[in-house]
């Protein structure tokens, strides 16, 4: 292995700079990029982007989604030198800003923009130190010495640029650091490493050859969200699809489940409707009192009816009154559900 080339320092750059440079380089040479948080994309591990609109981002295709858990985003950046301050702190170990762009030696699509480096204060050793933020709803993900996959991969991909040892990553999520911080070491493996550039460069192949990759690995309701995000709207004017006898299973399963779904929705509502029926004898009887009992020798049987209060917009009287204002706050939304349905001939 060899030392990555520096490409640039980022520091100062504009937000509109840095993107061109992460995704062709500062000079505009590099026909395709992948940068450490694009690699637990291509390995379908990332919970908000999927491989094919990152392979339509690097295509040109579509704009990165900037808005998409943008308020995370600002925290975590904003956050980064508290958990690099506090990483110090409980280590000892040297806490290094670095603010450049590396290349790595032998894949030139492969660009490290790192947090901070860091010293070991008892081997001397320099490596990497990747510091995030969460919320206590996701401590458990740290749990006995465990580190996020999407995370692992991300640092193992800087490992291998910065032709460094170790790797370690300070995630924080509470005021208390002592408690609420996990730091975990990654060391260097050449046969993990291995498997990982295998994977990037196909997916680099797949821009250059110009083969978009599947959903074959996202998880379904990823892939789902992902494709409205991609194809937004349908067009009405578009001709029907023609599916071959490939797609049939699949089809016949979809519309056989959205069958059974319907027959349950209707056996919920003739439940309903009975609940209600019998239950207005048994209102008449509690009449302002909030719970009731009937004990039995073998149990006891309550009842609670009681009031809850919801608030919501009258939006008939709003429409009305405030027109203007109506109009200004309205906010409209999209969603395409499939639906599949078997029709003899």
């Amino acid at each position: 292995m060899s030392a990555p080339i520096l490409l640039c320092d980022t520091k100062g750059m504009d937000r509109k700079r840095w993107l061109e440079c992460r995704m062709h380089g500062p000079k505009g040479d590099i026909e395709f990029t992948i940068g450490g948080s694009d690699v637990s994309t291509v390995f379908a591990e990332n919970p908000w982007t999927t491989p094919l609109e990152l392979w339509r981002i690097k295509k040109g295709l579509m704009l990165p989604d900037d808005s998409s858990n943008a308020e995370q985003k600002e925290m975590g950046n904003l956050m980064e030198p508290i958990v690099a301050h506090w990483y110090g702190k409980l280590t000892g170990n040297d806490v290094i800003a670095d603010t450049g762009l590396y290349q790595h030696s032998k894949y030139p699509y492969a660009l490290a923009n790192l947090d901070y480096r860091t010293k070991d204060a008892k081997t001397g050793e320099n490596g990497v130190l990747e510091c995030k933020t969460t919320t206590w709803r996701n401590a458990d993900s740290w749990a006995d010495d465990a580190v996020p996959r999407y995370y692992e991969l991300q640092v193992r991909f800087y490992l291998a640029v910065m032709d460094l040892s170790f790797a370690d990553i300070a995630c924080l999520w509470g005021t208390n650091p002592k408690n609420d911080m996990a730091i975990r070491r990654i060391n260097r493996d050449l046969a993990i490493e291995t498997i990982i550039f295998e994977k990037l460069d196909e997916f680099i192949f797949s821009l250059r050859a110009n083969t978009p990759p599947t959903m074959a690995d996202v998880v379904p309701a990823h892939a789902m969200a992902a494709l409205a995000r991609i194809y937004k709207a349908s067009i009405p004017s578009l001709p029907t699809i023609e599916f071959g006898t490939k797609q049939e299973r699949q089809l016949r399963r979809i519309a056989a489940l959205q069958n059974e779904n319907a027959e349950h929705s209707k056996l919920i509502r003739e439940n309903e409707k009975e609940v209600t029926a019998l239950s207005v004898r048994i209102a008449e009887a509690m009449k302002d009192h909030e719970h009731g009992i009937l004990e039995t020798s073998a149990d006891k049987i309550l009842v609670d009816f009681v009031t809850k209060v919801s608030h919501r917009t009258d939006s008939t009287l709003l429409k009305n009154s405030y027109p203007v204002i109506y109009d200004e706050v309205q906010k409209q939304s999209q969603s395409r559900k499939l639906q599949v349905s078997v029709h003899a001939k």
